[in-house]
């Protein structure tokens, strides 16, 4: 049995950030309605911010992406939280989960007026998303001293 291959329509002039930032947004696999959010805030961010909205986009996400984390490690009964560096995938994935989280947990507004803001926040070192960074880059500065446990 062949499977056919569906030829998704992807813009021209998006690049791979944005397509993944727009899966990310995307809810019950409603891409045009992501999509269509996706460029209602960059709109909303030209207007506000009146410079390119893509370079803020990266800004933002740039500013949003951890460097460090805890891990959880169960070591002869007793469960130690490991600091650890994070690779640049997952450094991404976790700047787009937590501006868009952000986004969606403010209440009253349009989701593109909501993400254009945290986007813009985020841009200038503000925000929730760069509250959740910074807490996360505490978390494993406090627990310096278990980082010898990575090993295990």
């Amino acid at each position: 049995m062949k499977s056919k291959k569906i030829k998704q329509f992807i813009p021209e002039n998006s690049s791979p950030l944005t397509e993944k930032f727009i899966n990310y947004i995307m809810v019950a696999g409603k891409k045009s309605l992501a999509r269509q959010i996706f460029e209602e805030t960059l709109k909303i961010i030209s207007k506000k911010m009146n410079s390119d909205p893509e370079k803020i986009f990266k800004q933002a996400i740039d500013n949003a992406k951890p460097t460090m984390e805890v891990k959880a490690k169960r070591i002869g009964g007793a469960v130690y939280q490991v600091p650890r560096e994070i690779k640049p995938e997952r450094q991404l994935t976790l700047a787009c989960r937590w501006i868009i989280g952000g986004a969606r947990g403010k209440k009253g507004a349009k989701m593109a007026l909501k993400l254009a803001n945290e986007l813009i926040d985020a841009s200038n070192e503000q925000g929730l998303a760069i509250k959740k960074k910074e807490d996360t880059i505490r978390m494993a500065q406090a627990n310096k001293a278990f980082a010898h446990l990575a090993k295990y």
